[in-house]
């Protein structure tokens, strides 16, 4: 893993977002700047984080970090659903095959969790037995197991907008995908968080809880699009400190981006109203965390250059600028 110092020394150069009109049509999401052209996309990943639905600050390095995580889990779980992947030509880069995105997440939740006002847990304690079409049991604690892993759908707010929980039974009512489709994207999300949890466990690490979006491919077929099992679209905790917390009642030991949020809770932030500063220790803080979760998840070490990411990135994209 990098030094403290290391990184500190990318804070003046955190990629706050790209302009290369050469490679197509572009579209900005909360974390990736995605260029179009024909049947292909190219997305960049840059040091945005975003929560609560919300750009909140730029993280040294974390465009990288989620980019090769995603690379890792995009290639140990391609057996079990096609991704949109083409090749990777830059750390920070994905190049992908268009599709066309499906307007419903799939959220699996494998723990009686969360911090916003929209998690699960924050609607249990209100007395909620009832979560997505999910029944739940009486009598159960803060981070407990589900006796299985649940599906709660989200739907795909506009940009600015929150993002909804709804029941399989609420989107088919809304006519935005069919039956088949949901079926479909359901089971591909439940066997791709097995795989998940099977892999994070032998790193000794809970995958908690994820969410995923599927698209249509040129063929008609699902595939898993944007990001799978990073730090953005999950929740990690320590393994062999897991029984121990939930015995005492103690928060666990996070290793994603759960630290930030709940720092910005702590300021009375949870999404509405200005954003609070964020200080360059806690950035760097966020940072390591990003990186430790690499490291964790993959088994590798997470090896970076301080230094200005654009002109690498316009090298290693040159072929795409014609």
């Amino acid at each position: 893993m990098l030094s403290i110092e290391d990184i500190k020394a990318q804070i003046p150069y955190v990629l706050k977002g790209t302009d290369f009109p050469q490679l197509g049509e572009k579209y900005e999401g909360k974390v990736r700047d995605n260029y179009t052209r024909g049947d292909r996309r190219i997305l960049i990943v840059t040091d945005r984080l975003s929560a609560f639905d919300r750009i909140i600050t730029l993280i040294p390095f974390k465009g990288q970090v989620l980019n090769q995580i995603a690379r890792f889990w995009f290639e140990k779980t391609k057996d079990i659903c096609g991704n949109h992947v083409i090749e990777f030509p830059d750390p920070n880069v994905v190049v992908a095959r268009q599709c066309t995105a499906l307007p419903v997440e799939m959220v699996v939740r494998g723990y009686l969790t969360g911090v916003t006002s929209t998690s699960v847990w924050k609607h249990y304690e209100a007395g909620v037995r009832d979560f997505c079409g999910n029944r739940l049991p009486d009598g159960m604690k803060k981070d407990q197991k589900f006796e299985k892993p649940i599906l709660t759908p989200s739907t795909k707010a506009d940009k600015g907008d929150h993002d909804e929980s709804v029941s399989r039974e609420e989107i088919l009512q809304r006519g935005v995908i069919s039956a088949e489709q949901f079926d479909e994207m359901a089971d591909y999300a439940m066997r791709l968080y097995e795989r998940g949890v099977e892999i994070a466990a032998k790193q000794g690490i809970i995958l908690v809880d994820t969410k995923y979006e599927f698209g249509i491919d040129g063929e008609g077929k699902i595939v898993l699009i944007d990001e799978i099992h990073t730090p953005d679209s999950s929740r990690f905790w320590y393994s062999d400190e897991y029984e121990a917390r939930l015995a005492d009642g103690e928060p666990q030991k996070k290793i994603d981006k759960e630290y930030l949020r709940e720092w910005l809770a702590e300021k009375g932030f949870t999404g509405d109203g200005e954003v609070p500063q964020i200080p360059d220790d806690v950035r760097v803080e966020t940072a390591r965390r990003y990186m430790e979760a690499y490291e964790l998840i993959t088994g590798q070490r997470f090896e970076a250059e301080p230094g200005d990411t654009l002109p690498r990135l316009q090298r290693n994209l040159a072929k795409y600028m014609n």
